[in-house]
């Protein structure tokens, strides 16, 4: 039992009416989204049958990280916790780089669930001229053509549309929404795995293991499991309007990544059951099962269930369309919070007489279509919200290591065990996410990274003397860019990387992530904030970002 002393924990400021069964139903609704209308396909795709050893693996990384977020979240019931939990340990240089992670990821939701939706439209003939198929590296792809560009704009333009009249209809709606993401992979399941399962398939094509441990690996972040799991911190987010954060928080981030695992294991083993004969000829990487626009829905069409087909076209709608909508609305909440702080020009919280951060919503929906310039396909845009996501997820190990070391004597309603062995390992698996992600996607997220800096800098020059000012502590954060050039040179060396012969082969590279990450890991914890800087930071957090109802700053 834990004898340390109680330390106050600051009071957000909203109303606390979100019970157990609301938190649950926000982390698994966010984990159950379009990750499941593809995710069993791509990775099938990459790492053949032992694609079923990949969903484990992605699925055991995440619950690390869900083990960190739990204590995190019940340590501090905080809205917006992911971001703000390294701002809390290193003050306002790790503040804004994890904010700027954070809103990265968000932003790019939405092209994400878009293209979504266009995939699976190709079941109807008018759909047809909006993706072109090409053969990449010897796997197929469906790529967007300028038609496709224009209707996934289109499509994001209705999303922001939306956003702007209907927030609060959007916001009541979230729970039933919830309830047909859940149900229907489940009926998918039961249907599919008593219409005709074919227990051949696990050896068919070139073999159960066709890429070896590098295919297994690669499934993990490039095929959309990472993907899948994204989401099983929102209950975090919600913490400053839980009921009792403390006791919920933990049981609903932990239960979360654990349903979440259970039905994509299962939707994995059905989809490859499921195939026809004739699906799985040649190699698993270019059989014509990878060819299948809308992959369930034809399993289903196949099958002669056509009734199931059209109950998946319709959820390939409302899932995506749901989660995009919800992650809009996030979007702008995170850059009003970010011009709050001081991290972000001012005019990201000029909001309309409704509440709604405009400017932020407007910046989404342009960030959101240029998305759909370097990332045209659904497995590149994978990737990249992949590696924004676990780069923010990255500082929550830091923030837990520091805050044992820090502040031992705040309670901690859940307490993950063994911390000093599973913290700094929850920040090995983040990197190795990274490393798995490849060189083609991480170089464009390094881009990224030094447009979200050079924002921050300018923004600070400019912002104005009567401006929130923030602390930015670089001593704190010392280790930060470091580990980011760090990473970036180890992938390009890696067999993860371009380069024809690596510099670190598979598995040395595997090993080369986990030392530098030690490295950084207690570097980081050393040079943390004072414990009572820490106190201070957390007592001044302020969730008016969070709220539904924004003050209209008329402009």
């Amino acid at each position: 039992m834990d004898t340390t002393t109680t330390q106050a924990l600051p009071d957000s400021g909203l109303k606390r009416n979100v019970g157990f069964i609301g938190l649950i139903w926000a982390s698994t609704g966010s984990i159950i989204g379009s990750g499941w209308l593809f995710g069993s396909q791509e990775a099938l795709k990459t790492a053949g049958p032992a694609a079923i050893i990949s969903w484990v693996i992605g699925g055991v990384a995440v619950l690390v990280l869900a083990l960190v977020h739990a204590e995190l979240g019940g340590m501090f019931p905080i809205a917006g916790g992911t971001a703000r939990f390294p701002h809390i340990a290193f003050g306002g240089i790790a503040g804004a780089s994890f904010g700027w992670f954070s809103w990265l990821q968000s932003v790019t939701v939405a092209p994400i669930e878009v293209e979504a939706m266009i995939k699976y439209a190709q079941h109807w003939q008018f759909a047809h001229p909006w993706l072109h198929t090409v053969v990449v590296g010897g796997e197929t792809q469906q790529l967007l053509t300028g038609a496709g560009i224009a209707v996934a704009i289109v499509l994001m333009a209705v999303v922001t549309v939306i956003n702007l009249l209907s927030v609060r209809i959007l916001a009541n709606t979230n729970s039933a929404a919830t309830w047909w993401k859940v149900a229907i992979p489940l009926l998918v399941i039961i249907v599919l795995a008593f219409s005709g399962f074919h227990g051949e398939n696990f050896t068919a094509a070139d073999g159960f293991l066709p890429q070896g441990a590098k295919g297994i690996l690669a499934a993990v972040s490039t095929s959309g499991i990472i993907f899948a799991f994204l989401g099983f911190e929102q209950a975090d987010q919600l913490a400053g309007e839980a009921k009792n954060p403390k006791r919920d928080i933990p049981r609903a981030v932990i239960g979360s990544v654990v349903i979440g695992l259970v039905i994509y294991l299962l939707l994995q083993v059905v989809f490859l059951g499921a195939l026809q004969s004739g699906a799985v000829q040649g190699s698993w990487a270019t059989a014509d099962f990878t060819k299948y626009t809308g992959p369930f829905a034809d399993i289903a069409m196949a099958a002669g269930l056509t009734w199931l087909a059209v109950v998946i076209f319709v959820d390939a709608i409302i899932s995506p369309a749901g989660t995009g909508l919800i992650y809009v609305t996030a979007t702008t909440r995170i850059s009003y919070g970010l011009s709050r702080n001081g991290y972000f020009p001012k005019a990201f919280e000029w909001t309309t007489k409704a509440g709604v951060p405009w400017v932020g919503l407007v910046t989404a929906f342009v960030v959101g279509c240029a998305c759909f310039a370097p990332f045209p396909s659904w497995q590149g845009l994978v990737s990249l919200i992949t590696s924004a996501s676990v780069l923010m997820y990255a500082g929550a190990p830091l923030a837990l290591g520091a805050f044992r070391k820090r502040i031992p004597e705040v309670e901690r309603p859940y307490r993950m065990p063994i911390a000093s062995v599973l913290s700094p390992v929850a920040f090995i698996i983040a990197n190795l996410i990274i490393l798995w992600t490849g060189w083609d996607t991480d170089w464009k997220l390094g881009v990224a990274i030094l447009i979200g800096a050079v924002v921050i800098v300018l923004n600070n020059v400019f912002r104005g003397a009567t401006s929130v000012r923030p602390r930015w502590d670089w001593k704190a954060a010392q280790w930060l860019l470091p580990y980011l050039v760090g990473m970036g040179l180890i992938v390009f060396l890696s067999d993860f990387g371009p380069l024809t012969h690596p510099v670190f082969p598979l598995w040395v590279d595997i090993v080369v992530v986990a030392v530098f990450s030690l490295v950084v890991y207690f570097w980081a914890i050393a040079s943390a904030s004072p414990r009572e800087e820490i106190l201070r930071t957390a007592a001044d957090v302020r969730d008016v970002e969070e709220s539904n109802v924004l003050e209209p700053v008329r402009h």
